[in-house]
């Protein structure tokens, strides 16, 4: 692993723990180890850009979000991947029809057509929250919309997907999904990320705890599994780290030579 040159994290139950929503000592410390060895680091999340954590010298060098719907860098887009216009018509209409608010996620806002306690959990994680308007359909014709959030149990997923072209749900908390267009994800944002700046996938790394994670782990050469992720997540993994609040992403790459 001594030729790794980029590495995507996770933010949600890789980066920070879901409890204490706080990164720890020792995972900045290996963040700004591999800076110092010019690894490019990169996040890699299904949050949107108004809900990236920042954190306390930390530079990162680019960032996923949305799921890979919306990435870019300090200068400019690297790649967007949006939702169509017609699809997010059909999603407003049915999760009205399962009587479920949905916020509808574009690069300068988050809109939200009502509310409930799933919803105002799932955006607590990230202490970033949306505002709530009069006409959702009004935002779908006046911007793209990289991503949709709704609050929902699995057994709603195909009253949610019903008559959707070409888009599909990315599920990593079991009380809410996020919709992205269908052959998006964050596996083809990183094959765009690494032909940008000429890497292979050997020389590419994850770490990821979620099911939207899965695509992540298998583009790169050297996907990590926390050991608070999920098992589909594990099941694909290349190897399985501590978990989050046992720093385990920092013992890791200190174990393999990479800090």
């Amino acid at each position: 692993m001594n030729n790794i040159k980029i590495i995507f994290f996770d933010i949600d139950g890789t980066l920070i723990d879901m409890q204490t929503k706080q990164i720890t000592t020792k995972t900045i410390d290996a963040l700004q180890r591999l800076k110092a060895r010019n690894i490019k680091i990169c996040i890699a999340t299904g949050r949107s850009l108004l809900q990236i954590s920042r954190f306390a010298g930390i530079d990162f060098d680019a960032y996923l979000t949305y799921n890979g719907s919306y990435c870019y860098d300090h200068e400019k887009t690297l790649f967007s991947n949006p939702l169509s216009k017609e699809d997010v018509n059909q999603l407003i209409a049915n999760a009205t029809k399962l009587q479920r608010p949905l916020v509808l996620a574009t690069r300068n806002s988050l809109s939200a057509n009502g509310n409930d306690d799933d919803l105002k959990t799932y955006f607590g994680f990230s202490k970033v929250y949306y505002q709530i308007v009069d006409d959702i359909n009004a935002i779908n014709e006046q911007e793209a919309v990289d991503q949709i959030m709704i609050p929902a149990r699995k057994e709603e997923y195909p009253t949610i997907i019903q008559d959707v072209k070409a888009a599909k749900i990315m599920a990593w908390w079991d009380r809410a999904v996020d919709i992205i267009l269908k052959d998006g994800g964050k596996g083809p944002a990183i094959k765009a990320m690494l032909a940008y700046y000429g890497f292979s996938k050997d020389e590419a790394m994850a770490f990821g705890d979620g099911n939207n994670d899965i695509a992540m782990l298998k583009t790169v050469g050297h996907g990590i599994a926390m050991k608070n992720a999920s098992q589909e997540l594990k099941d694909i993994a290349k190897h399985i780290c501590d978990d989050v609040i046992n720093d385990g992403i920092y013992h890791f790459l200190l174990d393999k030579n990479i800090i």
